[in-house]
């Protein structure tokens, strides 16, 4: 009678959980939406979202420019920004996840580095490879270079750090400052190595931005965004299976190294094609992730969605504020992500000091 009586209590714990799960998701995806409204308003011309809507509202058409801006700059704008940062988030969970620390991040284990080597490498160096490369590649050569650069880093990273099958933590920052460096230094001689028209897509292309956003860009790097965030999606019962151990999680049919070579793939085509389109924007995946776990808990099945819902919010957000606050100039992105950031960052690693021995 006892056990039946529990049974209710015991049942609504997992509809409980599926029910906040869900009201998370809800409340996420209007808020993305919202943003998204906002920073279709927001630009240096005076042409206002509130305008628009309500000339159509009168069923007048737009002018020139006001397609221009809302159609060729704004909206490409608004939509790179939600694949970046949905595709950085949603990366520095699954690092997260993998590595089983919450310190681990594309940006701050080396990943965003690898990528960007490879990026300016091909901006640098491209013209140099055969015009038969070239030709077949066209369009698609940073993206790729950035993608290479980014799994050739995660790969070597996650190398060092695991022996045995268990992965150390302190190894994994060490060894990822040590391949940010190593990138950072190869990434300045191929700067040196620039004509001044280059060095100035690369100085201000290293600080971050979605100035440059068009749907040309979005046609090459938003299939790999989606591709890697879609994929990384369905990893989230394997990487709560790893969170118990490698052993455990391949005793209860988890293919463990599938899944970590699938978690690496996804993360490195997340990275590299966020990258080459945007440039450095850090934090955006070791600040999301780890405000999730502290509202909704550790599952990752809904911790990846939200993730991607929020860092898309985030990196719009961000955008909005390098826009307006030295307008009509526009400041980099990647400095308003680190200056929100790397205060959220030192509060981790503050909270993570007793369990990190470093």
């Amino acid at each position: 009678m006892v056990a039946l009586t529990d049974m209710p209590a015991r049942s609504r714990a997992p509809l409980s959980r599926l029910a906040r799960a869900r009201r998370l998701h809800l409340l996420l995806a209007l808020l993305l939406a919202c943003t998204a409204l906002a920073s279709l308003g927001v630009g240096a011309t005076g042409v206002s979202l509130g305008d628009i809507l309500s000339r159509l509202a009168r069923g007048e058409a737009l002018s020139r420019m006001e397609r221009i801006v809302l159609l060729d700059i704004r909206l490409p704008r608004l939509v790179m920004g939600i694949c970046v940062g949905a595709a950085l988030a949603v990366s520095g969970a699954v690092m997260q996840g993998l590595f089983r620390n919450p310190l681990a991040d594309p940006g701050i284990v080396g990943v965003g580095a690898g990528a960007g080597l490879g990026a300016i490498s091909a901006i640098v160096l491209g013209l140099w490879l055969p015009a038969g490369v070239l030709a077949v590649v066209g369009a698609h050569l940073v993206p790729l270079a950035a993608f290479l650069g980014s799994w050739a880093t995660t790969l070597l990273l996650y190398r060092v750090s695991t022996r045995h099958g268990r992965t150390s933590v302190a190894t994994m920052l060490l060894a990822g400052i040590a391949l940010g460096a190593l990138a950072a230094a190869l990434s300045g001689v191929l700067v040196y190595m620039a004509d001044d028209s280059q060095l100035r897509d690369l100085t201000f292309w290293g600080l971050g931005s979605l100035a440059g956003a068009s749907w040309a860009k979005l046609s090459v790097a938003a299939p790999a965004m989606l591709l890697a965030i879609a994929g990384a999606a369905l990893l989230g019962r394997a990487l709560n299976a790893l969170a118990l151990g490698e052993a455990t999680a391949h005793h209860i049919g988890i293919p463990v190294q599938r899944m970590k070579n699938a978690a690496i793939l996804a993360v490195a085509l997340a990275t590299g094609a966020a990258v080459a389109v945007s440039g450095g924007i850090g934090f955006v995946g070791i600040v999301v992730p780890h405000l999730l776990r502290l509202g909704s808990g550790p599952d990752h099945r809904p911790l990846l969605v939200n993730a991607a819902l929020l860092g898309a919010t985030l990196l719009i957000s961000a955008d909005m504020i390098a826009r307006t606050i030295i307008a009509p100039a526009e400041l980099p992105i990647g400095i308003v992500t680190a200056v929100l950031g790397a205060p959220v960052f030192l509060w981790i690693l503050l909270r993570q000091r007793a369990a990190v021995d470093l």
